[in-house]
């Protein structure tokens, strides 16, 4: 039985429905070595700033059991220098690429969304979960003004915007739905929980900067009501899912949530074969269950 793993996020089409997570990839072709980057439906890119921007002081990651607590801040080269230094390698191994920006102000998003056009990307990732500080840094993505206004300056890439959004707001219908109005091509949903880890032999908190995101299998649940949840609030939109994905069963619960695709995160730093074997594990389950194209599967779970 021939599968076929083709789907689209609005207007673009990938290979597959496995993408890796913004973050946990590198800002190049660092995991090729463990496995073809064509092979994918596309790597995202670590978020970058307009400018070159250090993150925050170390410890800047802990576990916490199965799961991860980050704090790493952002680090990154900045836009112009990943496009002439890291970017060409992605293009080399036959990449399909998502750029992904930050910004700590709507004019830096609009800066980094200005230097990303004409880049070979085929879709931006703008990282809403950032502090405003034009807002006493409120984050963007738990304002539904702040995210709309995020997306309008970040048009100016000239490429398909993804709004990546928080679960830490009981308002993220409401916010994905100014994203869309605003003229995101697709929601990508979601982004870490806040979370703290606690040293208690030096009875401090672990990460350099006390809390961070907490990212891992427990995510999952959350991710997938999110997905869920926009999916029944905006039938048409398309969704990235992303959030506790370990396994192709998890990639599958994602795409019957409403998904068109899935990306892969945390689960890479415990094996960097990570996105594959949940491409191929999701391969295994649709021939299993005699479904022979992901598109049958995709918002399965509304009836």
């Amino acid at each position: 039985m021939t599968i076929d793993l083709s789907t689209s996020v609005g207007s673009i089409g990938l290979r597959s429905p496995i993408l890796t997570a913004a973050g946990t990839s590198g800002h190049g072709d660092e995991l090729a070595a463990y496995g073809d980057l064509h092979a994918l439906g596309g790597v995202v890119v670590k978020s970058l700033a307009p400018m070159a921007w250090e993150g925050n002081p170390a410890p800047r990651v802990v576990s916490s059991g199965v799961h991860m607590v980050n704090a790493v801040g952002l680090t990154g080269p900045g836009v112009a220098a990943w496009r002439s230094e890291s970017l060409p390698k992605l293009i080399a191994r036959g990449a399909t690429v998502v750029g992904s920006i930050w910004g700590r102000t709507i004019e830096e998003f609009a800066q980094a969304a200005e230097l990303m056009r004409g880049a070979q990307i085929v879709a931006l990732e703008i990282n809403a979960s950032c502090p405003n500080l034009e807002a006493r840094s409120s984050i963007f993505a738990h304002s539904a003004q702040a995210t709309s206004e995020i997306v309008a300056a970040s048009l100016v890439a000239g490429v398909p915007l993804w709004v990546k959004l928080s679960p830490n707001t009981p308002d993220l219908v409401a916010i994905a739905g100014a994203a869309l109005d605003a003229g995101a091509s697709a929601l990508v949903l979601v982004n870490t929980m806040l979370g703290l880890v606690i040293d208690v032999e030096l009875r401090r908190p672990a990460l350099g900067n006390v809390g961070g995101g907490l990212s891992g299998p427990g995510l999952l649940p959350v991710a997938l009501r999110s997905v869920y949840e926009c999916r029944e609030a905006f039938p048409s939109a398309p969704i990235v899912g992303v959030g506790g994905v370990q396994s192709g069963e998890d990639a599958v619960a994602m795409l019957m949530a409403g998904a068109s695709a899935v990306e892969v995160g945390t689960a890479t730093f415990a094996n960097p074969r990570a996105p594959w074997l949940v491409q191929k594990e999701l391969s295994r389950w649709l021939r299993q269950h005699d479904v022979a194209s992901v598109a049958e599967i995709v918002g399965a779970a509304h009836g």
